[in-house]
């Protein structure tokens, strides 16, 4: 009987042992994908970054029809005050190993985005909600009203939203269309549509805001930006 009870206790320890190490490495698999993720996707962000603003800087006043363009190392950077993340780099693509460097993308697919500059069309982006950079983690912030500001090398392009939508289908592509008309808009405009994944640390719905483009401005010697920046 003693014995027994020796065997059951000793089971009951390489158990409880069991459970602690499962316990230390989901922890540390947590501080992985919420923490360390961010850090390194930051540095990568930011050295992309700088790497953008010098080519400006070297590269002298952009062309009016935008062909001196490279869309795949980065067209600008995105501006939202109400989420507090700072300055959001912009590029092509919304593959996941694309936004993992803690940028935003643009859509190629299902529909693709329209840009900044086309006359007409929407301006469609997404970005991580949780880890590697988690660019739009605070996307619930925004409310209508507040603006989205977007820099090229040579021009903001400000924006006002005027829509959001807090949950939606992973599949619901039409809050992607030219013309978002789920947000109530039915006519051809200038629109920049922003969405992540929701709720919060998972990825089973989507969030979307919507906004309209107010005004562009040049971008003079100094980069002072618009007032909605300062």
């Amino acid at each position: 009987m003693a014995r027994a009870r020796g065997r059951i206790t000793g089971a009951i320890s390489v158990f409880g042992e069991l459970l602690i190490t499962a316990g230390v490495v989901l922890g540390l698999f947590v501080v992985y994908s919420l923490w360390w993720t961010n850090v390194l996707a930051d540095r990568e962000a930011s050295r992309q970054g700088d790497r953008i603003r010098e080519d400006w800087a070297d590269g002298g006043p952009e062309s009016s029809d935008k062909k001196d363009l490279n869309l795949q190392d980065g067209i600008g950077f995105l501006h939202v005050p109400a989420m507090g993340d700072g300055e959001v780099l912009v590029k092509k693509g919304t593959d996941t190993a694309d936004l993992n460097d803690g940028i935003a993308g643009y859509y190629t697919e299902p529909i693709k985005a329209a840009l900044p500059w086309d006359d007409k069309g929407n301006f469609t982006l997404a970005a991580h909600r949780d880890g590697h950079g988690a660019k739009f983690h605070n996307i619930h912030k925004i409310e209508n009203g507040d603006p989205i500001v977007f820099e090229t090398k040579d021009t903001w392009y400000v924006y006002k939203v005027y829509q959001t939508l807090p949950k939606t289908s992973k599949y619901n592509v039409d809050v992607l269309q030219p013309v978002p008309e789920e947000s109530g808009r039915t006519k051809p405009g200038r629109y920049i549509t922003l969405t992540t994944c929701t709720p919060i640390y998972t990825s089973d719905y989507r969030y979307i805001v919507w906004g309209e483009l107010e005004r562009t401005e040049k971008v003079d010697a100094s980069r002072t930006p618009p007032a909605e920046l300062r």
